[in-house]
């Protein structure tokens, strides 16, 4: 495929927000992705200026499915709690939204917005591992932008991420419509191959967001392409349950425990997390 062409601009002033700035800097936003409270207050602690959650982590804590809008209420608690916290801007992945209705995606992001939330994700996939049609998808960024405006849109294509034959065009397609319909970032999760990541920075005019793989481009690599914001997903979800995991299994076999020499917060410090009460 030729490389693609830049996309007309469209008559809107980018958001002007603290975390769309964040977006705008030489060197990309470092999204790391949090499941509870205290996560996110950790992430917080080591100077991370936005935090991110993952949708699959909240789920899993909750033991529930992710994509399947089964948790609209834990992602709702758990962004009141940390968006009135004031430790660090906070972008929450709403999945698709939690509907197919723009009316409702709309009213549930007024609910973030209110809650102190800067950003949110919304997402295309769905459970059945097709994607949610490209129109519907644009009216709930739409409806989103319309009801919060001043809350920044990533919008995200898993046309990648779903392994389609030859997801080149759709993705164009798909980000062109959601860039027109107010998005304000966008988002190619499952997207690693340098040049293919090169041809879209080059012609979009909205920050591109990639999906950090211990197998892809290093954060160096991610930002000379152009990206503008690499997210962890669920990677830092994931790694947590596997050091519990060799952690309880060294115990058992009598090796030395391996998280005890990495720094492992003690109970008064985690406890202290929760002490302000927020």
């Amino acid at each position: 495929m030729s490389p693609m062409s830049p996309m007309s601009p469209i008559d809107r002033s980018p958001l002007d927000t603290p975390f769309a700035a964040l977006h705008r800097r030489p060197e990309p936003l470092l999204l790391p992705n949090a499941w509870d409270h205290a996560s996110a207050a950790v992430l917080a602690e080591q100077g991370f200026a936005a935090v991110g959650t993952t949708s699959l982590g909240v789920a899993a804590a909750a033991g529930l499915p992710d994509g399947a809008a089964a948790t609209r209420e834990e992602t709702l608690r758990l962004a009141r709690r940390l968006g009135r916290s004031g430790r660090c801007l906070l972008s929450v992945d709403v999945e698709n939204g939690f509907s197919d209705d723009p009316d409702e995606v709309a009213a549930f992001a007024v609910e973030l917005a209110s809650a102190g939330v800067a950003g949110i994700n919304l997402e295309d996939g769905r459970p059945d591992g097709t994607l949610t049609p490209a129109a519907v998808h644009a009216a709930k960024i739409g409806a989103v932008k319309a009801a919060a405006p001043d809350l920044f849109v990533n919008a995200r294509t898993d046309t990648h991420w779903l392994a389609l034959p030859d997801p080149a065009e759709e993705t164009d397609r798909r980000l062109a419509a959601y860039r027109r319909a107010g998005a304000d970032g966008l988002f190619v999760p499952g997207l690693s191959d340098p040049a293919a990541i090169a041809r879209l920075c080059a012609g979009l005019d909205l920050p591109l967001n990639i999906l950090y793989s211990p197998t892809g481009p290093a954060l160096p690599d991610l930002a000379a392409l152009g990206v503008a914001r690499v997210s962890l997903g669920s990677y830092l979800y994931r790694t947590a349950l596997a050091a519990a995991v060799s952690t309880a299994l060294a115990v058992r076999s009598g090796s030395p425990a391996p998280a005890a020499s990495t720094g492992t917060p003690g109970y008064a410090t985690v406890r202290a997390l929760y002490a302000d009460g927020r």
